[in-house]
């Protein structure tokens, strides 16, 4: 049974539907390779084992009845631990928040669960989704299967971590500045942070969000699996006045309709330092476009740094959203996350302006582009998977990082535009670690990354590579 570890979502999901595989045998080979694999990943923070199998058998009775059962129907489903699912609790990776239970599902886990995925369990991520390595103070580092001593990214990094694994076949991720891209690219799988609105956000601790720079999206073994999850989870939802209406469409039936000819720019830099051997796999990834009939441009255009303004936007709402426990219970905090807050109330209405100034400086960036290509490539990291525990990289290529951020350059821009991006797997470094290619499109044009990850990936298929644990 081994060969189902690795096994697509999408060919799992049709396998319960020809009654190949009872959902009740897939839950239980799930809970063993949870008990087989947590000790050295730490993928999973807290389980629903019980459950889970007792779900898994009422399904296997409708499938019985012949009745009709969603397109996830029987799937484990991880859930990352910053967002809630009914009966687990959410932490956010946090010790002063250890006990905090849901009252419901996220809008997303609810139409997963409506789509017929099982929820296994929790995902581990880092406090609060602050860094892009995984660990916190309750659950411990998760490590990256294709080498325990690097991190599987972050902060969806267990759910990375569960999925290159063998794990489980679909998990849940969010990305407030690469969170779903980052740990996509540094397990080889692929990952999907779709336009702000697309799959609907819940308040946060009561909050009502007004950040627009962080978003669900999937994490997958291949680009089909990402568009099943698409289809499950996009449409308005009254809960979060952002969110748009549904695109009419379903991402799965039209991932082969990608255009002809299209007008592709690749930016193999963004003018900072990129991995030698990285480069070198991002550069034969993009050619693979031009290989497949569309026209390729190398551009070099200077590309305004966004940096500070996304660190300031973000950390105020972070701030005003936990204030109340950071002054009271600040000691139980993560050193570095509570570091972290402390420059938010000194960000004022000045700063806040001139944040916003640069970041409308970075959208006329993009729609300078997308006025005259369809698709942007660039590199999703400039480098590969850094230490488990870490800190992040401070240098490239033996040349000083004149800015930490730089070490995750290529990610947070598009958290700021809010365009939609894609990690797909570009190949591997001389150590054998993945590193991604990622594929950017205007807002709203999901169907355009999936259909060009499609593309990619059928030209360069990466599902028959995992790491043994």
């Amino acid at each position: 049974m081994n060969e189902l570890y690795w096994k697509p979502a999408h060919e799992l999901a049709a396998m319960i539907r020809r009654r190949e595989i009872k959902p009740s045998e897939l839950m239980e080979l799930t809970i063993k390779r949870i008990e087989q694999t947590n000790p050295k990943l730490n993928a999973f923070c807290t389980l629903r084992a019980d459950g889970a199998m007792a779900d898994a058998r009422v399904l296997d009775e409708k499938i019985a009845r012949h009745e009709e059962v969603g397109a996830l129907a029987g799937l484990p489903l991880g859930v990352k631990e910053l967002e809630d699912a009914a009966g687990l609790r959410t932490t956010y990776g946090s010790k002063p928040f250890k006990d905090n239970m849901p009252k419901s599902d996220s809008i997303q886990v609810a139409r997963l669960k409506a789509a017929g995925a099982i929820v296994i369990g929790k995902t581990n991520a880092p406090e609060f989704g602050y860094t892009a390595f995984t660990k916190n103070l309750l659950f411990g580092v998760t490590r990256n299967p294709w080498n325990l001593e690097r991190t599987p990214g972050g902060s969806s990094g267990g759910t990375s971590a569960a999925i290159a694994g063998g794990v489980v076949p679909i998990s849940t991720g969010s990305d407030g500045g690469g969170s779903v891209r980052i740990p996509a690219c540094y397990t080889g799988c692929y990952g999907l942070k779709p336009t702000y609105g697309r799959i609907p956000n819940d308040p946060t601790l009561g909050m009502q969000q007004w950040n627009d720079t962080s978003v669900h999206g999937a994490i997958t073994r291949t680009v089909r699996d990402a568009a099943l999850f698409m289809d499950a989870v996009v449409g308005y939802h009254p809960a979060d006045p952002d969110s748009v209406p549904h695109p009419g469409i379903s991402y799965h039936t039209i991932l082969e309709r990608l255009p002809k000819k299209l007008r592709i720019a690749f930016h193999p830099d963004f003018g900072q330092l990129v991995q030698h051997d990285v480069a070198r796999e991002i550069q034969k990834a993009a050619a693979v476009f031009k290989d497949l009939g569309h026209d390729l441009t190398t551009i070099d255009d200077p590309v305004p740094d966004t940096g500070r303004a996304w660190m300031q936007v973000g950390a105020t709402q972070g701030y005003a959203m936990l204030h109340e426990w950071l002054d009271k219970d600040r000691e139980n905090f993560g050193r570095a996350f509570a570091t972290g807050t402390e420059g938010a109330p000194r960000v004022t209405w000045k700063h806040y302006g001139a944040a916003y100034r640069r970041r409308r400086e970075f959208n006329d960036w993009c729609q300078r582009v997308f006025e005259r290509f369809d698709l942007l490539l660039c590199p999703v990291l400039p480098t590969e998977a850094f230490p488990a525990k870490g800190p992040m990289p401070t240098e490239i290529n033996g040349q000083p990082l004149k800015d930490p951020l730089n070490a995750v350059v290529f990610t947070y821009p598009f958290n700021m535009s809010g365009h939609p991006g894609a990690s797909v797997r570009a190949g591997l470094t001389d150590s054998g670690l993945p590193c991604g290619l990622q594929i950017v499109a205007e807002r709203y044009r999901e169907d355009l990354v999936l259909q060009a990850s499609y593309a990619y990936e059928q030209a360069r298929p990466w599902n028959n590579k995992w790491p043994e644990i």
